[in-house]
This record gives structure tokens, C-alpha cells and sequence, in this order.
């Protein structure tokens, strides 16, 4: 049995769970569950996750799709709380870390102390101290105690240094790589990741087989390129974009700047996208389509829902397909193929 389940998709968080168990005795002799994303806080995926029944402790890794925040907020917390694996692109690890790991920021005048300090310290400019004793500290901070210790209260520095590693933002269990267009497994689930064109280092799509189903999810982008098209044929559950309605985000309040954005090639797949797709290039193969990521400013729920039903009822032949539309503040019911 394949199961799709959609824990949160929206612009504040982005999850869902795809997972297959094997066996002909009903209760399954091997089982694979990956999370795709993980936009929301641990607490919340956790919590989302036994509301539809799933155990968290049973994830066997997680994927992620590209590293905006609304995918990643709750990544690198929950990968170290179940110690399972992390899927990439090189190109989205990169950027992921350089996003979460914190930068230090000084000002010219701090920059220009350092350099003259350095400077000192080389011996280009030796300045004449009344005392030899290098200065320890800055002048706004007190003199420290010339133990070991700078507080007299504080561990040893060996335990001093744990803490410091575990809080690392980056710090994961486990990085693996992968590439779009290069097909990998894990468990029982094949997957092959697809690029999608969006703002992002790399962004991908995933198309997952098991038990000879496809299940597909492409989400953020743009707009649909031959190779997305090509990747959501004879797929069995569709989970697509369907993000904003154009007349609601032109007269919405985003910046301008944002709104192009949004609806440049790489920015969102719009309700009327996402209708033009279904009507023009779907092939019908799917049971369950998924409307997903739908902007809370600038769609609504019966917006997306109408323009998707009206590309399938003009098409007698995808009256069978079953429409869902994902939601940001709570689960979808589980779907089971």
C-alpha cells in the first residue's frame, strides 16, 4: 500500500509524508516513510503527524525540495530529533547552510581596531604600553579573571565547547546527496527529482514509485516546462501548485516588487496555470489530484477549486479524477492507493 499524506502546504509551511509498506498479510513485512519538506516547527510536524496517524519515529528520512523557509523551518531540528538522514542537492545544502548559519557583522571602525591591532601584533607599528601585558578584553568589558575560567560560576572549558557544537544550526545526523534527473531509492520508494524553474539554488520536484504507482510533487514553480510536464505523465496522485489568482495578487497588497516576483518564470504556478495544464497537457492518468501552496492573500480555496473543475469538466474523460485541495492550518486526510 502507497500513502500520501499532506501535513501543511501554504506560504507558511510546507510537509507531507509519502510512504509505502510492503507485505501480502495485510500488516506489511517492510515499510518506507520519507517526509518531503519540513516548513513547520518539530512540535507542529510531530503533532500534525499523530493527528493522522502516523508515527514520527517511523520516518526513515527527509527531502527537501528547495531551501526557502516556508520548506525548511523546522529541518534541521527534527532530522536531530529523530537522527535520520537529510536528502539534497549539493547546490540547496550550500545554500541551505549559509542561510542558517548566523553572520557576524562589524562596523568600519570595529574593522579598522582589528587591523591595527593585527597590525600591532605583527610588530609594523609597535606602540610603547606602560604595561607588556597584552590587553585582555575590550574597554567595555571588565577585566577578566586571569583563570582559566572568565566566569567564576562557568563549567570547564571541555564542557563549555558541547553545548556550543549541538547548537550549531547546520549540524544534521546525516547529508545525502542527490541529483535532478538521476533516480535514487530509499526503501521500498524509488524517486526521481526533477528541476522546476524557481527562485532557488536548485529546486526540485519529486516523482516517487512503489508497488507500480507514481505519486508526484511539483510545487513552486513558475510555470510548466517540457520537463515537468514530461515528469507528471502517467502519474497516479498529482500534488500541483495552484498559488495565486491573478486579478486577487495584482490588486493585492504586495509590494510590486514581490508581485513580479511571483509571477515571473520563476516565481509561482497560478490557478489559471494550473487550469491551462489540466485542460491542454494533462493526460488524465491521475485518481487524486492536489491543489496545493495556495497564497492565503492572494487566492482562495474556491477560487483554485473552480478553475481546476472547470478544465476537468471539459474533458469528459477526467470527470474520474478526485480533487483535493491542501491546507495550510491543518492536514489533509490521507490518501491510500
Amino acid at each position: 500500500m502507497v500513502r500520501f499524506t499532506v501535513l501543511a502546504s501554504g506560504s507558511k509551511g510546507n510537509s507531507c509524508i509519502v510512504s509505502c509498506t510492503t507485505g501480502a498479510d495485510g500488516t506489511g513485512s517492510s515499510s518506507t516513510r520519507v517526509l518531503v519538506d519540513a516548513g513547520l516547527s518539530c512540535r507542529e510536524l510531530f503533532r500534525r503527524m499523530r493527528q493522522v496517524g502516523e508515527d514520527p519515529g517511523s520516518l526513515d528520512a527527509i527531502l527537501v525540495t528547495h531551501e526557502h523557509q516556508d520548506h525548511i523551518n523546522g529541518l534541521a531540528v527534527t532530522a536531530r530529533k529523530l537522527g535520520i538522514p537529510v536528502y539534497f542537492t549539493e547546490a540547496t545544502h550550500r545554500a541551505w547552510v549559509r542561510q542558517v548559519t548566523p553572520q557576524k557583522r562589524i562596523t568600519y571602525a570595529e574593522w579598522a581596531e582589528q587591523y591595527r591591532v593585527q597590525k600591532q601584533q605583527a610588530g609594523s607599528h609597535p606602540v610603547p604600553e606602560p604595561d607588556p601585558a597584552p590587553d585582555p578584553a575590550p574597554e567595555h568589558d571588565p577585566v577578566p579573571d586571569p583563570m582559566p575560567n572568565p566566569e567564576s560560576n562557568c563549567e570547564p572549558p571541555s564542557k563549555q565547547a558541547i553545548p556550543q557544537i549541538a547548537a550549531d544550526p547546520a549540524q544534521l545526523p546525516s547529508v545525502q546527496y542527490f541529483r535532478a534527473g538521476e533516480s535514487f531509492s530509499i526503501g521500498d520508494l524509488n524517486i526521481s527529482p526533477f528541476t522546476i524553474p524557481h527562485d532557488a539554488a536548485d529546486p526540485v520536484g519529486f516523482v516517487f514509485t512503489a508497488e507500480g504507482l507514481r505519486l508526484a510533487v511539483a510545487t513552486d514553480l513558475g510555470y510548466m516546462p517540457p520537463n515537468v510536464q514530461a515528469q507528471l505523465r502517467r502519474c497516479d496522485l498529482i500534488m500541483l501548485e495552484s498559488n495565486h489568482d491573478l486579478e486577487m495578487l495584482r490588486d493585492g497588497p504586495y509590494p510590486w516588487s514581490v508581485k513580479q516576483r511571483v509571477l515571473s518564470r520563476v516565481g509561482h504556478l497560478s490557478n489559471a496555470a494550473a487550469s491551462a495544464f489540466l485542460e491542454e497537457i494533462y493526460d488524465g492518468a491521475a485518481t487524486h489530484l492536489i491543489l496545493a501552496h495556495l497564497s492565503e492573500s492572494n487566492n482562495l480555496p474556491e477560487l483554485a477549486r473552480l478553475a481546476a473543475e472547470r478544465a476537468l469538466i471539459s474533458k469528459p474523460s477526467l470527470l474520474a479524477n478526485r480533487l483535493h485541495l491542501a491546507s495550510q492550518d491543518e492536514p489533509l486526510a490521507p490518501i491510500c492507493l
